[in-house]
C-alpha cells in the first residue's frame, strides 16, 4: 500500500487529539512555515497557556515581592502542591510521595546518598552499559565517595554481541548470580540512545529478590509511557521535565520517594525546604524532614523554573494517557511503514515491540557515521528538527501531543530526499 500525505491528513482529521497542536508553540521556518519538529525526546515544545503562567509569577513579584510568599493566587510556599497532585496523577502514584524539585542530576545525587548505604559484600551498584553520562558520573563518584573503585563495584549490563538492546533476562540472570554483592540497581525507563523501554517491573522484582535498593531514572519515560509506579516496585525515581513533559529548557525537575521509606530514619542531605512546614519558619536548629517526598527537599521551589509544567500538566490531564498511548504507537507504526517503503536502507535499532518503546526511534543509516551526520545536517537545514548522538545514531521522537501524522510523512520524505543528496 503506497501512503501519500492525504492519508496522514486524512488521520489527522480523525484524530481527536488533533486540536491540541494548536496550543503549542511551533518552531518556525524563514518561510513562516512550521518547522517538522521531531525531538520532544530532547526538549518539548512550549504550550502557549505557559506564557499566562510565567506572567502570572512575574506579576506577583512585581505586586507583591516578599509578601509573595504567602499571597497571590499561587503562594510560593506551597507552589510545590500545585505540581505534585497532577504529576502524580500522570506517574500513578499518590501525591505524597512526589517532590517537584531541582534537577534531574541533583535529585539522583540526593537519592543516591540516602539509597546507596553499601555494607559488607553487598556494596555494588548495578546500571546499563551506555548510560546517559550524568547517571554513570552519579553512580561513580557515590562509589568513591565510600571509598570503593568503580572499576570494581559498577557493573554495567549491555546488550549481547550482535545486538543493540539489553534483554531483561540478561539483567534477571546477573542480579540472581551476583545479588550478594549488589546494594543499589539504577536503571533508566527508557534507554536515551537506542530509545529501548524496559520492563521495569521484572527489573524492580529482580533487584528485590537480590536484596538490592531499586532506582529509575525516568527522565525519558515521564510524559512518554504510562506510568504506574504505584504498581512498580521502585524505591525511588528522578526525572527531568523539559523533554517530554514541555516545562521548558533548564525546567523544575521531579522526585518519587515510595512511601514505605517515610517513617524510616533512612539518612539524607537535608536542607531547610524539607522541613516540616508546620515550624520551618520557627528556624529549629533540629531536622525535621517534612511528610513524604517533601522531606527530600533542600530549597525553596524554583517559581520561574517550575511555572510553565502548570500548563503542560493540564494538557496531559485534558488528553488522558490511554489516548496519548494510543496515538503514540498509531505514529510509530506509520514512522516504521513509510520507512520500509521510501528509506529501506535505514535501521530502526529501537525494538519493535509496542511495549519495549515509547515516542522515539533511534535510526542507523549504513555503516559510515561521516554521511550518517550529513544527511542530519541536510534534514536540519531543510526544516527537520531532530538530534544526533554519536558515533551515528539520528533520534526522531513524533510526541502525541503535538506532531500530526503529517509530521511524520514529511519528515520520512525529507529522510529520503536527504539520502539521495548525501
Amino acid at each position: 500500500m503506497v501512503l501519500t500525505l492525504q492519508d496522514a491528513q486524512q488521520r489527522d482529521e480523525a484524530d481527536p487529539l488533533h486540536a491540541l497542536r494548536a496550543r503549542f508553540a511551533l518552531p518556525r521556518l524563514p518561510d513562516g512555515a512550521p518547522a517538522i519538529y521531531l525531538c520532544g525526546h530532547s526538549l518539548g515544545l512550549m504550550p502557549l497557556a505557559a506564557r499566562a503562567d510565567m506572567a502570572a509569577a512575574l506579576d506577583d513579584w512585581a505586586r507583591l515581592a516578599v509578601l509573595g510568599h504567602e499571597q497571590g493566587e499561587r503562594p510560593w510556599i506551597t507552589y510545590h502542591d500545585a505540581l505534585a497532585a497532577p504529576t502524580a496523577q500522570l506517574l500513578g502514584c499518590r501525591a505524597e510521595e512526589i517532590a517537584i524539585m531541582n534537577s534531574l542530576s541533583v535529585n539522583l545525587q540526593l537519592m543516591l546518598a540516602s539509597f546507596f548505604r553499601p555494607a559488607g559484600r553487598r556494596r555494588c551498584i548495578v546500571i546499563e552499559a551506555g548510560a546517559f553520562p550524568s547517571d554513570r558520573y552519579a553512580a561513580a563518584t557515590h562509589l568513591q565517595w565510600h571509598g570503593l573503585e568503580p572499576a570494581e563495584t559498577l557493573i554495567e549490563i549491555g546488550p549481547q554481541d550482535g545486538q543493540e538492546c539489553v534483554r531483561e533476562e540478561d539483567i534477571e540472570a546477573l542480579l540472581a548470580r551476583r545479588g550478594e554483592e549488589i546494594a543499589l540497581v539504577l536503571w533508566p525507563g527508557v534507554q536515551y540512545l537506542t530509545g529501548q523501554a524496559f520492563d521495569l517491573g521484572r527489573v524492580a522484582s529482580a533487584a528485590r529478590a537480590a536484596g538490592a535498593q531499586f532506582g529509575v531514572d525516568l527522565a525519558h519515560s515521564v510524559g512518554n509511557l504510562p506510568l504506574p509506579l504505584r504498581e512498580l516496585d521502585a524505591d525511588f525515581a528522578v526525572w527531568c521535565s523539559y523533554k517530554y513533559l514541555n516545562a521548558g529548557p533548564g525546567a523544575v525537575a521531579g522526585c518519587f520517594v515510595h512511601r514505605r521509606h517515610f517513617e524510616t530514619d533512612r539518612p539524607r542531605l537535608a536542607g531547610w525546604w524539607g522541613h516540616e512546614l508546620q515550624t520551618r519558619f520557627q528556624m529549629p536548629q533540629a531536622f525535621r524532614a517534612a511528610h513524604g517526598a517533601a522531606g527530600f527537599q533542600l530549597s525553596n521551589q524554583s517559581v520561574f523554573g517550575a511555572a510553565p509544567l502548570i500548563a503542560s500538566l493540564g494538557l496531559f490531564h485534558e488528553a488522558g494517557s490511554e489516548r496519548l498511548r494510543e496515538k503514540s504507537l498509531a505514529l510509530s507504526r506509520l514512522f516504521t511503514e513509510l520507512l520500509a517503503e521510501h528509506a529501506p536502507q535505514v535501521r530502526i535499532i529501537t525494538p519493535r515491540e509496542p511495549a519495549a518503546h515509547g515516542a522515539q526511534l533511534s535510526l542507523r543509516i549504513g555503516t559510515d557515521p561521516a554521511r550518517s551526520k550529513r544527511i542530519f545536517r541536510w534534514l536540519t537545514a531543510h526544516g527537520a528538527i531532530c538530534d544526533w548522538r554519536e558515533p551515528d545514531i539520528i533520534r526522531a521522537a513524533p510526541a502525541p501531543l503535538y506532531n500530526s501524522f503529517a509530521d511524520v510523512f514529511t519528515f520520512v520524505m525529507r529522510l529520503a530526499e536527504a539520502l539521495r543528496a548525501a
